[in-house]
């Protein structure tokens, strides 16, 4: 597969761009490999082209958002999301953007561009929508309904724009090829770009009889509800197509696709990474000490965890098999202790640690005894030897 091109390297700028800033780069960079400053120079009017391609897309919004991301998101990026039939089904990876049910974005542009006939049907736009998550909700899989609009093919004239029945006309403006030069001035340069004929929308044929109940656009617009069966185990950047759920196309071609990218919220107690949970557990000093069997939080209910005797700051304790269930695996469950210390103690309670302060010894603390034989190596004298233990 071929490299994506990076438009934003084209054009000399960086992602976050604006436009005014794309404006800027797009026509000096137009004055400098113009072609007609270049003639016979088929590098120039390479460089040339690239750079009018870049600039279509991105100082168009719908076009660079949708560029950017399948240029975040690569289709065959490590874990590409969910997959399955008809639009709904497991997954097929993460990582990143993934299609939950296992169509990938593709890289089509080509309804915002000329067609090489006027033949050629287009396809709708595709409509992308953005919808959040509980993390739980994620995890564990959930139903989800939401309503968008879309443009609907007309189902009178079944999205032609014409009155049933009747004919077209060749498109005088472009003559029937469906495109037409359009050019820009800018300052000694003229830039031409070859476009869709914006009168006859690049059919190249224009309507006798226009649809009574579409006006001739060939489509309604409709509020749409979709309930969406998202799999367990979804993230940030998952996202489900439902193929032909877009707009309707400008001339009778197919419609786009419906497009829902999650957005998984953060949760309090769980972080996340692939399936595996990881929890930040306070234990107290006690339990460090003694160990025990706690209680701590699992996905659906609390889980017993065992704290071996002597656990330390820090220690990772596992309970397998029990992060997040998907079609592709299953994950684990990591609780990272921290031995939280009292601020306030009682009085008897002081004595009571000072009086194990005497009756401990510095064998039983590993890093202390290591640490104390180091500087004593070092200085000849023991840190430690006025504490008690």
């Amino acid at each position: 597969m071929a490299e994506k091109k990076n438009y934003y390297d084209i054009l000399g700028v960086s992602k976050t761009a604006s436009q005014d800033e794309i404006k800027s780069a797009y026509r000096k960079l137009a004055r400098q490999y113009h072609p007609d400053l270049h003639p016979n120079d088929e590098a120039c009017a390479k460089k040339f082209k690239e750079i009018n391609e870049a600039n279509e897309i991105l100082s168009d919004p719908e076009k660079r958002k949708k560029y950017d991301f399948e240029l975040d998101h690569p289709e065959q990026a490590g874990f590409g999301g969910f997959s399955g039939s008809a639009g709904e089904g497991g997954f097929s990876g993460f990582s990143g953007f993934g299609d939950i049910f296992g169509d990938i974005f593709g890289n089509d542009f080509s309804q915002g561009r000329a067609q090489s006939s006027h033949e050629t049907k287009t396809k709708g736009e595709d409509i992308t929508v953005e919808i959040e998550l509980s993390f739980l909700d994620a995890v564990k899989g959930v139903k989800k309904t939401i309503t968008f609009n879309r443009r609907e093919p007309c189902a009178s004239c079944k999205g032609t724009g014409a009155k049933d029945g009747t004919s077209y006309t060749v498109c005088t403006s472009c003559n029937g090829t469906g495109q037409k030069e359009y050019r820009t001035s800018a300052g000694f340069f003229t830039t031409v770009r070859v476009g869709a004929c914006k009168d006859c929308g690049g059919t190249g044929k224009k309507i006798t009889v226009k649809c009574p109940d579409c006006a001739g656009k060939g489509y309604i617009r409709k509020s749409c509800t979709v309930t969406l069966d998202i799999p367990g185990g979804a993230d940030t950047g998952s996202y489900i197509k439902k193929r032909g759920m877009g707009n309707a196309s400008i001339n009778g071609g197919e419609c786009g696709d419906l497009i829902v990218i999650i957005k998984v919220l953060p949760h309090k107690i769980f972080k996340r990474k692939n399936f595996d949970l990881y929890v930040d557990l306070p234990i107290s000093y006690m339990t460090a000490v003694l160990g025990g069997k706690i209680m701590v939080p699992g996905i659906d209910k609390l889980e017993e965890l065992e704290i071996p005797k002597g656990t330390q700051n820090g220690k990772m304790l596992t309970l397998r098999g029990k992060g997040i269930n998907s079609k592709l695996g299953t994950g684990s469950i990591y609780y990272i202790i921290s031995v939280e210390i009292p601020t306030k103690i009682s009085a008897e309670q002081e004595r009571l640690l000072r009086l194990y302060g005497l009756e401990s010894d510095i064998k039983q603390c590993p890093k202390m005894k290591e640490f104390s034989d180091n500087v004593n190596k070092l200085y000849g004298d023991n840190p430690y030897k006025d504490v008690k233990f």
